[in-house]
């Protein structure tokens, strides 16, 4: 594997993708927020005094994938078709899993759109929720699986 990042002076660009085949796109991230139950519980009967923490997060979470080129450097700008966020409750041990689906039909992958929307989604729900617990703790970010594209399809252990 070479880095496609670098050119042949070892300095960073743009991959140029102009004549890569458009194709479908999809790629599913996922990440956790570790908190307490009180916390949990909160969020769940809609007594966090910021709101509806998930349809924030939610939000928030569409609005990463879609900006993600603003952020991360060498990412291009993409016509994006489909984001959906979902967020799943665990009490063992207490936990908020965080999935995104990223789709389009374009030249290049929608990775870090998918891990940009957990990310980002993740820290939403810490901001909305850092007045009662200041202790949470984001992990596990991390690509599921992809497919599109030369390179194929890929899915995590």
């Amino acid at each position: 594997m070479e880095l496609t990042h670098l050119d042949n002076n070892g300095n960073a660009r743009m991959v140029d993708v102009t004549d890569k085949d458009i194709t479908k796109r999809e790629a599913v991230a996922e990440g956790y927020i570790y908190l307490n139950e009180e916390t949990l519980s909160l969020i769940k009967g809609g007594k966090i005094k910021k709101g509806d923490v998930f349809s924030v997060a939610k939000v928030a979470g569409i609005m990463a994938a879609k900006r993600t080129f603003e952020t991360i450097p060498m990412c291009h700008p993409l016509l994006l078709t489909g984001v959906d966020m979902e967020f799943e409750c665990f009490t063992s041990p207490c936990r908020v899993q965080i999935t995104s689906k990223v789709r389009c039909r374009g030249e290049t992958g929608v990775e870090m759109e998918a891990l940009n929307a957990v990310s980002v989604a993740a820290l939403t729900v810490y901001d909305m929720c850092k007045a009662v617990q200041k202790d949470m703790e984001i992990s596990g970010i991390r690509l599921v699986s992809k497919s599109g594209g030369k390179s194929g399809d890929y899915k995590a252990d």
